[in-house]
């Protein structure tokens, strides 16, 4: 008598990575971080995801990142980290880096907001990585973006902007406060929470939009 054979249904990637508690990015599209947290925001969501992470920056500023400081957030031996020389390097690194679907998150620092074509460049490595990330059972990289400022790069999926907020360091300890926007989505309209964060936990508290 012969039994059965049950065949193990492939590991499906995630298309969703979170980004503070139950608000989520899709993958395989290019977001935007604005905003003075919003290299704390991007180093939040790097620690929520997995495999290595390739951080683009201009090289020819004097701010440098650094990599130890991660810690608290994120394993900083997880980062590749590209020194672009000039404003087109930092873009075609991006649209390779995500092309690839080598690393489920791509981050690119920017100091100018990109025009649409540029970024509809992006959207469509992204797409492609995503395919190829899919062929192996990988996760499906996420695009971000960072800006200064309220950020307005044409054509994200999303823009999300983080600031400092007044803690309640009294209440509880080693803990941190940020006003954290949806400025927009494509899908979903404007929002704002404060977010508090803690060593190893994290709490969104829903507040009016800045300019209600």
């Amino acid at each position: 008598m012969s039994l059965p054979i049950h065949h193990q249904a492939p590991r499906q990637p995630q298309a969703l990575q979170s980004l503070a508690g139950e608000l989520t990015l899709q993958r395989g599209r290019v977001h935007e971080l604005c905003g003075p947290s919003r290299l704390m925001l991007a180093a939040r969501i790097m620690g929520k995801c997995q495999g290595p992470v390739i951080w683009i920056r201009p090289g020819w500023t004097p701010e440098r990142l650094n990599a130890a400081g991660l810690q608290p957030l994120a394993d900083p031996a997880r980062l590749i980290l590209v020194q672009a020389p000039r404003d087109e390097s930092l873009l075609w690194a991006a649209e390779e880096s995500l092309r690839s679907g080598a690393a489920p998150l791509v981050i690119a620092e920017l100091l100018s907001p990109p025009a649409l074509t540029p970024t509809r460049r992006l959207h469509l490595a992204a797409e492609t990585g995503a395919e190829a990330a899919r062929r192996d059972g990988a996760i499906p990289p996420l695009g971000l973006v960072l800006l200064p400022g309220q950020g307005g790069a044409q054509g994200v999926e999303s823009r999300w902007h983080m600031a400092p907020a007044p803690s309640r360091a009294l209440l509880w300890a080693e803990e941190e406060s940020f006003t954290l926007t949806r400025l927009r989505a494509r899908l979903l309209p404007p929002a704002s929470w404060t977010l508090h964060t803690r060593p190893k936990d994290e709490e969104l508290e829903p507040r009016p939009l800045p300019d209600a």
